[in-house]
């Protein structure tokens, strides 16, 4: 499972990635049958300080991360001299303004993930866009279901109340949750208060992300969770504040040791003991996660710091 990463592999991921996602690829996903045709859009090219937008292709197989061609942003010419097995398959097309890359007839070998890069500035730093995944399967898209969860630790989180967004059953298994606040007196939606925090776990039949809510603004605001997928955007939303319904306690057996869960979002999605205890397994795990994470980037910067010694 990807959420019991080793340090070692933590501290190598931190070490690689040193920019920010910058260019805007909008597409999480895009399902294509075999003989169908896909373009990949990348936005945000004005800021390249590059005359190309390269194109890089990254399947699940290990080492897999090619440089695919690339495209001229102000004229789509491509230069295919990147030895890529794949790369005649792909020309440019434009598309609102700028030049995509496109697949005319997608086949099974396509399926990948393809981020776009440029060089920024005069000191030849590279930035990619998120990537966008290339599905090729004759099963149809669905959109996901969602539920939120309200939640609490009563004794690790004195001061904090949670929710659970739980995204599954979508077709395919991508998606993007992000939470929204809104005030009680009807104030547009924005993002929640700075000072909440988001963890999110990812596997392959679901997506859940934990929201931890500091207790002083429970009261004042509407929470609920937007999750985009290929296709649309299915919002879950928690009607009444954070801790107006009490808590209600569920039988023993359906629940670790200090877990509690408050009242349903909805009648119409009754809590079973599989959710509960879904709930309290990621919850565990997230935490965790964190650690894990903690530490790794710790023992990194340990050994940074002594090569530095070192070659002093």
């Amino acid at each position: 499972m990807m959420l019991f990463l080793p340090a070692t592999a933590l501290c190598c991921l931190c070490s690689v990635i040193t920019v920010a996602e910058e260019l805007i690829q909008n597409d999480l996903t895009l399902t294509r049958r075999a003989g169908e045709s896909v373009s990949f859009s990348c936005g945000g090219t004005d800021q390249c300080s590059s005359t190309v937008v390269y194109w890089y292709q990254k399947k699940d197989t290990r080492d897999s991360f090619r440089m695919l061609l690339s495209i001229g942003i102000s004229n789509g010419a491509i230069n295919r001299g990147y030895n890529h097995p794949q790369q005649n398959d792909f020309s440019a097309v434009k598309n609102q303004g700028s030049w995509a890359l496109e697949l005319k007839t997608v086949k099974d070998v396509h399926s990948a993930i393809y981020y776009c890069s440029c060089y920024k500035s005069t000191h030849r730093d590279m930035i990619f866009g998120s990537g966008a995944k290339l599905y090729v399967t004759a099963t149809p898209v669905e959109k996901p279901s969602v539920t939120v969860y309200q939640a609490a630790s009563s004794d690790h989180l004195e001061e904090k109340r949670s929710l659970l967004c739980v995204a599954s059953q979508m077709v395919p298994p991508v998606v993007k949750i992000t939470w929204k606040s809104q005030k009680q007196d009807g104030s547009p939606l924005a993002s929640p208060p700075g000072d909440t925090e988001q963890l999110d776990v990812i596997e392959s039949d679901y997506t859940a992300s934990i929201l931890l809510i500091h207790q002083q603004d429970e009261n004042s605001h509407t929470y609920g969770c937007s999750v985009t997928h290929e296709g649309g955007t299915v919002e879950g939303q928690i009607e009444e504040g954070v801790s107006q319904s009490p808590p209600k306690e569920l039988p023993p057996d359906t629940l670790s040791t200090n877990q509690t869960l408050t009242g349903c979002p909805s009648s119409e999605h009754p809590v079973s003991q599989k959710q509960v205890k879904l709930l309290c397994l990621v919850y565990t795990v997230l935490i965790t996660k964190s650690l894990v994470y903690c530490c790794g980037v710790s023992l990194l910067r340990l050994i940074r710091r002594s090569r530095k010694h070192a070659a002093d």
